[in-house]
């Protein structure tokens, strides 16, 4: 599978996230990601104003459903999404609802790991749930708090070779990586890259970050196309 890059607007203003989008698509992007702040303050409406903005652009609404799972599939799959984001803490039934709309709807599942006890068997097991992709996630507030405390910060690359043995479907690891480290993500074996807070969206406002951001993304883009096919477990 070849590498793709998806930019997560972490942001509370759907006018910031569109021009954020449009910068994000010059420079070589390939999805968006309607991140949760977004979906917090904007819900339906952001969805629909990047849909009409970007209409041939994949589009991930970051939903992290626990309940409810069928319905919030259905709405935002008709608002314009075209992947949805399962937390894998939900209870069974709910992940098995979001796959159903999924299919029903033609709107591909994201299965998110945050905070499993195993991480490794909670890829497994959206896998075997009948989710399309894999997030390997490490969660903001699991990151600040250890650090916090004197700890070294627990990163999603600590376990992502593992992860990505595991399970036949796509990953993407997110949570806290470095510039450099999203970068690598490939030679891992997780073709999706995310790029969002803190390494293009200013992590403590959830604002665009300042500087040159449409020629540092154009930089990126390109290495991470430039890898070539990830291979995929058989």
């Amino acid at each position: 599978m070849k590498p793709i890059v998806q930019i997560s607007l972490d942001l509370t203003s759907i006018d910031e996230a569109l021009e954020t989008a449009a910068m994000a698509m010059r420079a070589g992007v390939d999805w968006l990601e309607a991140g949760t702040p977004l979906i917090l303050a904007e819900g339906l409406h952001g969805v629909r104003k990047l849909r009409e903005a970007f209409p041939n652009v994949p589009i991930v609404a970051d939903l992290k459903t626990m309940d409810g799972g069928y319905l919030e599939v259905e709405m935002m799959a008709k608002a314009g999404a075209t992947h949805v984001v399962v937390m894998a803490r939900a209870h069974a039934e709910t992940i098995k609802c979001v796959v159903k709309a999924g299919r029903d709807f033609g709107v591909q599942v994201m299965g998110d790991n945050m905070v499993c006890p195993d991480m490794i068997e909670g890829a497994k097991w959206l896998e075997d749930l009948g989710c399309d992709f894999v997030i390997h996630h490490i969660g903001y507030d699991e990151r600040r708090g250890i650090a916090a405390r004197g700890h070294r910060m627990p990163s999603p690359l600590d376990q992502l070779r593992e992860v990505v043995q595991a399970v036949r479907v796509p990953v993407q690891a997110v949570g806290g990586l470095s510039l450099e480290q999203a970068i690598r993500c490939p030679e891992y074996g997780a073709p999706l890259v995310v790029l969002g807070a803190p390494l293009t969206i200013d992590a403590d406002s959830f604002r665009t970050a300042g500087g040159d951001l449409e020629s540092s993304l154009r930089l990126i883009c390109g290495k991470i196309h430039a890898y070539g096919d990830v291979p995929t477990r058989e």
